[in-house]
């Protein structure tokens, strides 16, 4: 398989395509903008790899997308590339609609032509797996069921907007022009290489400094989490497997409130890196006024990728949490750069909660 990755220097992208070259049977095409963070520190394990090559392009220029797609052959698109944080889609919404609805769509353009000048064996083998969020079905109460693929969409922040307009797209193009695609929605992602604006790695760093540990309003808002590691094996399982046309939930089965998350991460450092002062973690974690329509509570319904692929998370959250801790721990020269150049300060104390 000739697979291209778009966003593949981004969290998660990062981790499938680490993923996916472990397989010698693929040769993986990361493409990746490389805006902020998108950081090529993350796939130096695998940067010298004979079946890896990273591309720097933008998803926005059709004909560079075509191009490509042309000069690598390739066999499968897997499209992760997006802005995805909400508090930033708050502040500038433009940009997220630029990559995540304009870039789909000049990704699924190209694609498409690339698709129809393809040979039949090759055609009846390529696939656009579209990769997307739990965000797009918008918010659940506390006695809700979970989202499950035919709930209906109803974001609530220009970035699941955003998100819901592409996958949208991409289903369009498969109903209208038989494009073969794939699209998966999944929950909170944490692991290592995770950027040090989001709430593990923020909570986790700004811990180790002994900063404020700042969780939204009173900390109730639930998420489903899931370890990147598990989710990049899911992603790989349906773009091999999944039933051309359908989407597949992907999550943890990991219900936590953030002060939950937060209160697990000081615990576990408690025990793995005491502060020099003796007190426990709990004691920086600081209320901050929240953000304007913070959904309640995210939930996956995964029984269908369970069900049909035999897809199940390898990692509890409380394994998870506590190798990605050691990670952290061990791995400063990946995230000390980050924090020193851009995240440090204000925009930190904003960054606390869902993606």
């Amino acid at each position: 398989m000739n697979i291209l990755v778009t966003g593949g220097a981004g969290f998660i992208g990062s981790a499938l395509c680490r993923y996916l070259v472990a397989d010698p049977g693929n040769r993986v095409i990361n493409l990746d903008k490389l805006t902020y963070a998108g950081n090529p520190a993350s796939l130096r394990q695998i940067e010298a790899l004979p079946n890896y090559r990273f591309v720097r392009g933008d998803i926005c220029d059709e004909a560079a997308m075509a191009d490509v797609l042309a000069a690598e052959r390739i066999d499968r698109i897997m499209h992760l590339a997006a802005e995805t944080h909400v508090d930033r889609s708050i502040d500038g919404p433009s940009t997220f609609i630029e990559t995540n609805i304009v870039g789909t769509f000049r990704l699924l353009q190209a694609a498409m032509k690339y698709w129809r000048s393809l040979p039949a064996t090759a055609a009846e083998r390529f696939r656009f797996h579209h990769v997307s969020t739990d965000e797009v079905f918008g918010d659940l109460s506390l006695d809700d069921n979970s989202f499950r693929e035919e709930t209906p969409y109803a974001p609530s922040s220009p970035y699941s907007a955003s998100k819901a307009a592409s996958d949208h797209l991409v289903r369009a193009w498969h109903h209208t022009f038989g494009l073969p695609v794939v699209i998966t929605n999944c929950s909170n992602n944490y692991g290592p290489f995770h950027f040090p604006e989001k709430l593990v790695p923020l909570i986790i760093l700004n811990a180790l400094e002994e900063r404020p540990l700042p969780v939204y309003g009173n900390g109730t808002n639930i998420r489903d989490w899931l370890y990147v590691d598990d989710h990049a094996r899911a992603l790989d399982l349906v773009a091999t497997n999944g039933v051309t046309g359908e989407s597949y939930n992907i999550g943890g089965g990991s219900e936590r409130s953030n002060l939950a998350v937060v209160q697990t991460i000081c615990d576990i450092l408690d025990q793995k890196q005491p502060q020099r002062s003796c007190r426990s973690y709990r004691d920086l974690v600081a209320f901050v006024d929240d953000r304007p329509g913070h959904d309640q509570r995210y939930a996956m319904d995964t029984s269908k990728i369970e069900r049909e692929l035999g897809w199940k998370p390898l990692e509890s959250f409380e394994t998870g949490l506590s190798q990605t801790i050691d990670w952290y721990l061990a791995n400063s020269w990946w995230w000390r750069p980050i924090r020193e150049r851009n995240y440090r300060g204000e925009r930190l104390g904003r960054a606390v909660a869902g993606r």
